[in-house]
């Protein structure tokens, strides 16, 4: 072997010794992230975009260090757990998530991969984390306290309609905090001297008789509690209960975008940007464990005033002043 071809092999040897690295270095750089989605793709648009743009605030650019997979169960929460089992086979350095069913999804599927809620109802009665400063397991992220936005939703019904006794409340069963949810209705009636209608609505099928319940039951006001469900079906839900013209509030302003009359809690896309720093801290290294569970900074009360003139209901001047957004 001449001289020149050992020196050209040597050199060959050398470059593909350094492309190696090179190209490793650069599949080690891209991080995949996974989302696990109840509602229809359509309906996350917004939360999707304020979560990527949570993260390219944070220095993640997509497509150039950042991957996505989002998987939607299209409203049908029976098939969340398959849904899970195949984002976690699919090898995601972290997951994200916001309701209670989807978090409980993920936890099944597993027990080492990260995981964030953006928005979730009582991680530590839902048995996500062990407490709110130190989590403990691989869970970790917002809360949404849904469970204290319903004592206030009785108030604004009783503000709306002071005569009202009868307060109705609509609950999805297949939702793992519609205990919490019973309770807070129960306790914020009583407490108020009113009386709590709980009824059952876990199904699209279920949702036009347990308004007919409701009415049959003499409701004088609606809660919705804040559940995948009732999003998804945000339309039927006002197109049922439009004939009974009684004031119904929410605890999603998805529905008052639709046309309904008052929602007060968190704002959603505001809770996965900031899901957005919890993914970043742990692709850097933190652990879930060791993140405190972010609870709500403020909440906000919108009131569709086209909607109470509609049913003949004057809203009370306090209630304008307080609210965080009119629709006139």
């Amino acid at each position: 072997m001449t001289v020149r071809r050992r020196m050209t092999l040597a050199v060959a040897a050398l470059l593909l010794l350094r492309a190696g690295p090179v190209r490793a270095q650069g599949a080690a750089s891209m991080r995949r992230v996974g989302v696990l989605e109840v509602g229809p793709a359509a309906g996350n648009l917004p939360r999707r975009a304020a979560f990527k743009q949570g993260m390219l605030d944070l220095g993640w650019v997509e497509g150039r260090n950042i991957e996505y997979r989002f998987v939607s169960a299209d409203g049908q929460e029976g098939r969340l757990d398959v849904l899970a089992a195949e984002i976690v086979a699919a090898r995601m350095d972290v997951l994200a998530t916001s309701s209670a069913s989807s978090t409980r999804a993920l936890q099944k599927a597993t027990k080492t991969v990260p995981i964030v809620m953006a928005n979730v109802v009582d991680p530590v009665a839902n048995g996500f984390a062990a407490s709110l400063a130190r989590p403990g397991g691989n869970i970790t992220g917002l809360t949404n306290q849904q469970q204290d936005v319903l004592p206030k939703l009785v108030e604004f019904v009783r503000q709306l309609a002071p005569q009202a006794r009868r307060i109705a409340f609509l609950f999805n069963e297949n939702n793992p905090s519609h205990g919490a949810y019973r309770e807070a209705a129960q306790q914020a009636c009583a407490a108020l001297g009113m009386t709590a209608i709980l009824i059952k609505a876990s199904a699209v099928g279920e949702l036009e008789p347990a308004v007919a319940r409701l009415v049959g039951e003499r409701a004088q006001g609606v809660v919705v509690a804040a559940d995948p469900l009732y999003t998804v079906q945000a339309d039927t839900l006002l197109r049922l209960l439009a004939p009974t013209r009684l004031p119904v509030v929410y605890g999603i302003r998805n529905h008052v975008d639709r046309g309904g009359l008052l929602s007060y809690g968190v704002n959603f896309d505001a809770h996965w940007r900031s899901a957005a720093k919890y993914v970043d801290r742990i692709l850097r290294g933190d652990k879930p464990a060791d993140l405190p569970i972010e609870q709500p900074r403020r909440f906000e009360l919108v009131i569709n005033l086209r909607h109470a003139k509609a049913l003949g209901i004057t809203i009370p001047q306090s209630l304008l002043l307080r609210a965080d957004e009119v629709i006139d």
